[in-house]
């Protein structure tokens, strides 16, 4: 799978800050996806990571004044600037979004911002200072005037910084930076649609100790909601009982049975313009769950379970007088294309994406069957994250059309 950064030209500037270290991981993603990148650094910037190793990482030279004279014009801040298809300030200091903020042009990352052509170069500001800094009204002044003119803010985080105090103000890891800047460039097919997604298993509690659950990892699930918020999509993710990290720009509700998921699912289905079903929720409950530990006495005797089903969530959503379009997902063992065409039919949606479970639980890597009411179309073996991108793109297809 091609990252949307392949041949694009990046602008990567420094300003101080301690949070300069991170950025050597950053240019090295970059690269290795395949972009282009120039590094601009602020005289304060030199003092936290030397330029030598942005250059080894990067293969350019590095930018470090507006008095350069290598370039034949002198005035690396136009020639850098109309080359790049964005530029991102990481570490942002406060000093420097002070000077973004107020215009001003006396050193070269600050310059070349203000020089940039807006429409053809979007500047990205990564913050990076301390939490009190981050908090006073001067930054935040600053920073809503640094929006109002145009940049995307991305961060900061919260944690530990380096001072020692925790709190608002961490730049994002270099991964989050990458992440980020791979969704800016994503298209935005879903630019204005509401998107709810469902994933991971569910639990149904035996006693205060055990439960039935199954294998779904989630993985699936987290990767097309993240898909989804790239595209540009407002997306809901409604997750069962699974250790992964919530997408970034995604909104998350943490479920553990299957009547939580419905209920969280029922009051947001009206609103959305999809719900895409990826959680294996379990068919069947305890029809009682015990006070206390069901224990063994020695005896031999086996506990007797009983069993209700539970409700059809997926079913029930799509029975909604204004439901949304709605994607199903089978996790079979045997018979896909059968027991996906009878699970379409049965629950009553335009669309249900068919897997062999035992062949994909816990793992990066998955192939679909997509079968609808036209007939079926394979989506061979490859990492879940691609063929999330690729059902995004079939769904954004799906509700574009006339319906």
């Amino acid at each position: 799978m091609q990252s949307p950064l392949n041949g694009r030209r990046l602008l990567l500037a420094l300003s101080g800050g301690i949070a300069a270290y991170k950025v050597a991981e950053l240019v090295r993603l970059l690269v290795k996806a395949g972009a282009e990148v120039q590094v601009l650094m602020s005289e304060a910037a030199t003092q936290f990571i030397t330029p030598v190793t942005l250059q080894a990482l990067s293969g350019r030279p590095v930018v470090l004044s507006q008095w350069d004279a290598a370039a034949p014009n002198a005035m690396q801040h136009i020639n850098t600037s109309r080359a790049a298809d964005a530029m991102l300030i990481a570490p942002a200091s406060a000093d420097m979004i002070a000077r973004l903020a107020q215009g001003r042009a006396d050193e070269i990352v600050s310059l070349t911002a203000l020089a940039r052509p807006r429409e053809g170069c979007p500047l990205l500001v990564a913050p990076a200072m301390n939490r009190e800094m981050w908090s006073h009204p001067a930054t935040q002044r600053n920073l809503a005037q640094v929006q109002a003119d145009g940049a995307t803010l991305l961060g900061p985080g919260c944690g530990e910084q380096a001072c020692g105090e925790v709190g608002d103000g961490r730049m994002l890891e270099a991964a989050e930076l990458f992440d980020a800047l791979e969704a800016f460039f994503t298209p935005k097919r879903l630019a204005g649609r509401r998107l709810l997604v469902s994933a991971g298993p569910t639990y149904e509690a035996i006693d205060p100790v055990r439960g039935i659950t199954n294998r779904s990892s989630g993985k699936m699930g987290f990767a097309i909601a993240r898909a989804a918020q790239r595209a540009g999509a407002q997306v809901t993710l409604v997750a069962g009982p699974v250790a992964l990290p919530t997408p970034r720009g995604v909104t998350r509700i943490d479920i553990e049975s299957a009547r939580d998921l419905l209920a969280a699912v029922l009051p947001l289905a009206p609103q959305q313009d999809a719900f895409i079903a990826t959680a294996a929720v379990a068919d069947w409950r305890p029809a009682a769950v015990a006070e206390h530990k069901i224990k063994k006495d020695g005896s031999g005797a086996t506990p007797v379970l009983a069993f209700t089903e539970n409700p059809d969530v997926l079913a029930t959503v799509a029975a909604l007088p204004d439901a949304p379009y709605c994607v199903g997902f089978a996790a079979e063992s045997e018979k896909l294309l059968e027991h996906a065409r009878a699970k379409r039919l049965r629950k009553n949606i335009p669309l249900i994406v068919a897997n062999l479970g035992p062949a994909t639980f816990g793992r990066d890597t998955n192939a679909l069957l997509l079968v609808d009411a036209a007939g079926h179309r394979e989506l061979p073996l490859a990492a879940k994250d691609e063929l999330a991108e690729q059902l995004i793109a079939e769904l954004a297809t799906r509700l574009d059309a006339p319906r």
